[in-house]
This record gives C-alpha cells, structure tokens and sequence, in this order.
C-alpha cells in the first residue's frame, strides 16, 4: 500500500515540478533543451561564416551583430540609417573578433522589393556566397540550408519608441514599462544557440508571455477572444497618446 502511494506521489510530483519549471523560463521546451544540452555557439558560429543582419541599427539587430563579432563571423549589417550602421560596426571593431574589411555596411529598405536584387549581388561580390531564407519546402534539394522562425517576445529596446507611427524617424515617446521585457542580450544568446542547434521554431519571451503563446498556440480560439480586447486596448491609447504628442508639438512650433 505504501508502494503505491509514493507511486501516486510521485506522479502527481513530476507535473507539479514541470510546470514550476516551466513558469520560470523564458523559452520554449525544445530552446531550453538546447540551452542545456546542445552545441554552443562558440562551436559552430566561427570565423569563415557570414551572416546577414537586417534590422541591424538598433535592439535586437544591433546585439545580434554584436555578439556574433566576438564570434568571429563576418558581418553584412543592413537598416535604413546608414550614420546607425556605422556606429553598429565601429562597436563591433572595438569589442570584437573582426577586421574592417570582415564587415559590409549595406543600406537597405526591406519595403522596397526592387532593391533586393541588388543588395544580394553586393553580399555576393563582398563575401562570395550568400542566400536569402525562402520557403524550406524550397530546399530540399540544399540541405546545407537551414531556415529558422524565431518569435521573440518584447525585449529591452526602442521598438515601441516607434511602433505605430510608420515611420522610422518619428518617435512615439511612449515607455512599455508595465510591460515584462527580455533582456536584449538574453534574447539574442537564444537566437545563438537555435543558430547552433538548426531549430526550425523557437519562442522566446518572459512570463506571462511565454505562457500566452502556448495558450495562442493550442487553445487559440480563447487567446483570440483575449488578444483582440487587449491589442485593441493598447493600439487605442497609443493613438490618443501619439495625438497628444503631434498637438504639443505643432503648439510649440506655433509659438
């Protein structure tokens, strides 16, 4: 009788210590995996790789290219603000593990589909080798290929400086502090190791967020009902906050 009730313990035990687990990480269940036990960076991104940063002026990009210097790899760091890129790269001479010619400055507006071509040809001209991530259903005859979707919850950085105003260099002046941020450099030691490992999916985000997308993922009919008044919310006060701001700003300048 005593066997079967540590049995039954037991049981009941393991789920209770999975979901204190889980409630304190800031990943998904196959990232974490790979965060303990699968190949570090430091082993497979090394010098003689190149690495293609768009979005690389500031957050995430930023730190992407940043980290990956120490690495060794070689840069192709593109954004919008050239005068942003280049501050990007004189951190990255500094602190990391890269010469002048090992990183490519190449402006690029992502919007604008004509000059893709022209970018590519440039990477290729600068490295020899490069590609663009497509659909995976296109590359099976390239394994040497790997395409990964990386969902990154909020982080420490300017993007909601400048979300919703459609335009890069207009700030909205709004602070996401009720909000529970990743640490950018956090977030980006993730994106390594799914890097290092070949993961085809990661998320990564603090709680509750992480916990939200798990709902969003298997139980999506109820997260929609919740994001759609939540979103809706925020999307309506950042709107009467960004009039405020265009109508104390044009008062100045009419004064």
């Amino acid at each position: 009788m005593s066997g079967e009730f540590w049995l039954w313990a037991l049981c009941a035990l393991l789920p209770a210590l999975w979901l204190l687990s889980f409630l304190r990480t800031d990943t998904d269940l196959m990232l974490l995996w790979a965060a303990w036990l699968g190949r570090r960076p430091e082993q497979v991104l090394t010098c003689g790789m190149v690495v293609w940063v768009t979005g690389a002026s500031s957050g995430i990009g930023e730190e992407l290219a940043f980290q990956l210097s120490k690495l060794g790899v070689s840069l192709v760091l593109s954004a919008r603000r050239v005068q942003e890129l280049e501050r990007v790269k004189r951190r990255c001479l500094e602190n990391g593990n890269l010469k002048d010619k090992d990183i490519l400055v190449l402006a690029l507006d992502l919007a604008d589909r004509s000059s893709h071509g022209a970018a590519v040809k440039a990477v290729l001209q600068e490295f020899g080798r490069g590609f663009f991530n497509t659909l995976q259903t296109e590359l099976f005859n390239y394994p040497g290929i790997t395409v990964s979707t990386i969902y990154p919850g909020p982080v420490h950085s300017n993007i909601f400086e400048n979300t919703l105003t459609s335009d890069v260099t207009k700030i909205l002046g709004i602070k996401a502090d009720d909000i529970s941020k990743m640490a950018t450099s956090r977030c980006v030691r993730l994106i390594l190791i799914s890097m290092a490992n070949d993961l085809k999916e990661v998320w990564m985000a603090k709680q509750p967020t992480l916990f939200m997308t798990y709902v969003w993922q298997y139980v999506p009919i109820r997260d929609w009902i919740f994001s759609r008044k939540t979103w809706k919310k925020i999307v309506e006060g950042y709107s009467v906050d960004m009039e405020d701001l265009e109508d104390n700003h044009h008062k100045r300048l009419s004064e």
